[in-house]
């Protein structure tokens, strides 16, 4: 293999040219070399010359189906890591993926058609690989001025109005360029930064929120908190001067958390949790839905409202399954006098049947993709 090889090649195989040409784009962008075709001839001679580290194989093609090509890959004793594509029912990705494990190949996810950008985004992003990151230059980070904040808009269900932001953290590393925090939160929260680098997200979310309501435009603000995080018996503490000092409500800020991480401790993560509620904050379930004990935590911890996972809501329109859950789930809320937010919104379509369940708040980048703190209170007065 050539020296100038990137560490990251993707090659795709599908009969789509709009599919090809998408997917192409979006690999640039995440740090792949990327090498797309429709015939089966060439994707088994790149197979073997340019030797991919992630491969994209569409299930029902003419000619040689998918369901072939993976025969081919295992027998190429091929070690690049396989997401499987097809437009059929979900049970066909599932029994694909069986069937690729089964002959040893990496499975490493599966795409339902029409699949959506940030789900494309999410799985190359899964599979990018780079040199393991130090605690220094994460340290040297929160030092310096390299991480940044983008804010995803929330959007009321009953009149598209924009109530709140998600806070989203990013880091501009000075050599590897724009990092997503799935890349250096894992390390934050192996090597004790996860404490400073809350602090540092919270305190400039809700300096933000104070500044935008100092220009009357009024947001509540939802920020992620890591499971290490609830460890910290002093974090409410923590968080409560924060807002008192910039003068935020803090009714106005939600803290979300997925269900796993209470289930690390509950007990302490009930204390944590309950404080939090007593000072005032509201409290999100992240990616509900998706632990198997979601209704046992949910009796037990003060929620105020339920985030429905997106792999329910991007899929809702073409499986049928996918569409009960997220209304069993929208239902629930309502019943339990909780919130309910979808994120994960893709296009009008699910949107429109979000509306229609009677959910409360919605997002995803059909609604509006994570932007700058400056183009947040344009976009308001421009809706």
């Amino acid at each position: 293999m050539p020296d100038n090889f990137s560490a990251n090649r993707l090659l795709i195989i599908d009969d789509d040219a709009a599919i090809l040409q998408t997917v192409t784009m979006i690999a640039e962008t995440s740090g792949f070399d990327s090498c797309a075709t429709d015939d089966a001839a060439v994707f088994k001679e790149n197979l073997a010359s340019w030797r991919p580290t992630l491969i994209i194989v569409d299930l029902q093609m003419p000619g040689r189906d998918g369901i072939q090509l993976l025969g081919d890959l295992a027998t190429a004793k091929s070690e690049a890591a396989v997401i499987v594509a097809t437009g059929a029912d979900t049970r066909v990705l599932d029994a694909a993926m069986r069937l690729g494990r089964e002959r040893g190949l990496k499975m490493a996810g599966r795409l339902k058609k029409p699949f959506g950008l940030e789900a494309v985004r999410a799985l190359l992003d899964k599979h990018r690989h780079l040199p393991d990151l130090s605690s220094e230059e994460l340290a040297e980070a929160i030092r310096s001025d390299q991480l940044f904040l983008e804010y995803q808009p929330k959007l009321d269900c009953r009149d598209r109005r924009i109530s709140g932001v998600e806070a989203l953290i990013r880091w501009q590393h000075p050599l590897r360029g724009r990092l997503n925090p799935d890349l250096f939160i894992p390390l934050a929260e192996e090597t004790g930064l996860i404490e400073p680098l809350t602090d540092w997200v919270f305190d400039a979310a809700v300096r933000q929120a104070a500044a935008w309501q100092g220009a009357g435009v009024i947001l509540d603000v939802a920020i992620n908190i890591s499971a290490k995080n609830l460890d910290s018996a002093d974090l409410p503490d923590r968080l409560a001067q924060c807002c008192d000092r910039f003068a935020v409500d803090l009714n106005s800020v939600i803290l979300e958390v997925t269900e796993s991480s209470v289930m690390r401790d509950a007990l302490h993560a009930l204390e944590v949790l309950t404080r939090l509620r007593v000072k005032g904050f509201r409290l999100s379930m992240d990616d509900f839905g998706t632990a198997y004990s979601s209704l046992v935590q949910l009796q037990r911890m003060p929620f105020s409202e339920l985030k429905i996972d997106r792999s329910f809501v991007m899929n809702m329109t073409h499986d049928e399954s996918c569409k009960v859950i997220a209304r069993v789930i929208v239902d629930l809320a309502r019943n339990l006098g909780l919130k309910s937010v979808a994120e994960g919104v893709e296009s009008e379509e699910v949107w429109i049947a979000l509306c229609a369940m009677g959910c409360d708040t919605a997002q995803g980048y059909h609604l509006g993709y994570p932007i700058s703190f400056e183009e947040i209170a344009p976009l308001i007065k421009e809706r």
